[in-house]
């Protein structure tokens, strides 16, 4: 197993890149959410590998991010899910979106990826959602004495108000996107109110 390759960057594209390691070069698929996280043409990069062997292909998949890679592990191990559409899953929505969507049971979030059908989604929050609920549980109960930032105090505090997670983390993401980092946690929480 190839756990991750570093080199000189050849070439990049959205959706693949050449890199030279030692004088070979490794022509890598990628996801787009590595692509705009992965250096510029003729530097060194560090990118994690995923090794796909079928019968008759050998296919190098690269992530920018652990984050990336554990989620294409973990969607090759649906049924139905091929590496290719794990790659399309990942470019076309973010590692927390996704989460957020199995969590939540968005269908049409999932719907919304190109390549994704009703079947499709429907398997995916059958075989994932209680296992990326305890994946989660488990980080929450691992890190309890550590200092939570702003943006989780804002949403641990719409929860605590009665609202289901999901909605509290995409009010919270609105404010974010729309505000300054130094906003105090209370005009936050003002705020994000007002986007649910």
């Amino acid at each position: 197993m190839i756990s991750y390759l570093q080199g000189t960057l050849v070439w990049k594209a959205p959706t693949q890149l050449v890199l030279d390691v030692g004088g070979i070069g490794y022509s890598i698929h990628i996801p787009l959410s590595s692509y705009q996280k992965i250096g510029e043409v003729g530097t060194s990069v560090k990118i994690l590998t995923h090794l796909s062997v079928k019968e008759n292909d050998v296919e190098l998949f690269g992530f920018a991010t652990a984050e990336e890679k554990e989620l294409f592990e973990t969607l090759i191990a649906v049924s139905g899910i091929g590496p290719r559409l794990a790659q399309a899953i990942l470019s076309g929505i973010s590692v927390e979106e996704f989460h957020r969507a199995i969590i939540g049971g968005n269908m049409g979030a999932l719907t919304a990826i190109p390549g994704i059908g009703k079947k499709t989604a429907q398997r995916l929050l059958f075989e994932l959602k209680g296992r990326l609920q305890i994946e989660q549980e488990k980080l929450s109960a691992q890190t309890p004495r550590m200092e939570k930032s702003k943006t989780e105090k804002a949403v641990l505090a719409l929860i605590s108000l009665g609202y289901k997670r999901p909605a509290a983390e995409e009010a919270v993401a609105e404010v974010m996107r729309k505000e300054s980092a130094e906003l105090p946690l209370e005009e936050m929480i003002k705020k994000a109110l007002r986007c649910i």
